[in-house]
């Protein structure tokens, strides 16, 4: 069909553009994860909608499309932790692989996705091989308390095609938005959700409405799931899309981290983290609130709804 008549609503400009209903934009989005669209359809539609902006709406229909297409991990005893990371470090240690064997500690399952975006930056997944956890070569069944590191192309290859436009046109799109938002679980799942700017927060928040689903919004360290570890940040919880509230922003910001090392290189964060998890160096504060409420989301998670409720 082509996405042609899309591209006019969405390309007329920030002004002029219209938004897309949710119906339209899972069909769009369809198509460009099926890779039935031409190489310059796909890049009208990113650039068309990085000046436009994505509306909840929108994302609500990208994210349908997603899940249609999307390899999910079967359901779990208790909820699958599901921590995006596509932005990886570039002035402090990653802290994605800390928050994950942390939780994976407190017996949760736990999946973290990602691609390499940036280059430049050191990544999750490269500090998760140095702790011996290998990315995965097929989608399987978790236990609880199992770690593990799942590419993007494992879970949808039409989505990774898309993350790697931006090689291309040197810009986001909205399947960068689409992966910080996913939930690749079949079952109850918390997505940890992170954002660097505030308008974000506000188009993260709605989506996870419409969607329904449970996750913990906060400000992310240089775009990662985990906590800045610096700062005590606004902390936003939804169950089953219902706003749940679970910390509130605290002014100023340390200069220095106890134990945290200034290189933010693969072995040093792995050695970094080692020495936290064995108790020869401390916690981050934020982290271990961090852990702590995404317990709690996990808990709420499998209570029953009070909808339902007897």
């Amino acid at each position: 069909m082509g996405i042609s008549h899309y591209i006019k609503e969405i390309g007329r400009g920030a002004r002029g553009a219209k938004p897309l209903d949710r119906a339209q934009a899972s069909d769009l989005f369809g198509q460009v994860l099926d890779g039935s669209v031409t190489d310059l359809e796909v890049g009208a539609f990113c650039l068309a909608m990085r000046i436009k902006g994505e509306t909840p709406e929108e994302l609500a229909g990208f994210l349908d499309a997603t899940h249609a297409r999307l390899h999910r991990f079967p359901a779990t005893a208790r909820p699958l932790v599901v921590l995006p990371s596509y932005n990886g470090a570039r002035r402090l240690p990653v802290l994605t692989p800390l928050l994950a064997l942390l939780l994976a500690r407190e017996g949760l399952p736990v999946l973290v996705h990602g691609a390499a975006t940036e280059s430049s930056r050191v990544l999750a997944s490269s500090v998760l091989a140095a702790l011996d956890v290998p990315p995965l070569a097929a989608v399987r069944p978790l236990a609880d308390g199992e770690l593990v590191f799942a590419p993007t192309e494992l879970l949808s290859p039409g989505l990774k095609r898309l993350l790697d436009v931006r090689r291309v046109v040197g810009l986001r799109n909205p399947g960068h938005s689409v992966v910080k938002l996913m939930q690749p679980a079949a079952g109850a799942s918390v997505v940890v959700g992170s954002y660097t700017h505030p308008e974000y927060a506000q188009s993260m928040a709605a989506t996870f409405a419409l969607m329904g689903t449970t996750a913990l919004l906060s400000r992310g360290l240089e775009g990662e799931s985990a906590a800045d570890p610096r700062r005590n940040a606004q902390v936003d919880g939804f169950v089953r899309g219902e706003r749940v509230t679970l910390q509130a922003r605290q002014p100023g910001t340390l200069d220095e981290v106890p134990g945290l090392p200034q290189q933010i290189d693969v072995a040093t964060t792995a050695d970094y983290t080692r020495r936290v998890l064995s108790g020869d160096a401390p916690i981050p504060d934020a982290i271990a609130q961090q852990v702590a409420h995404v317990v709690r989301l996990a808990r709420l998670a499998q209570e029953p709804s009070p909808a339902h409720s007897p």
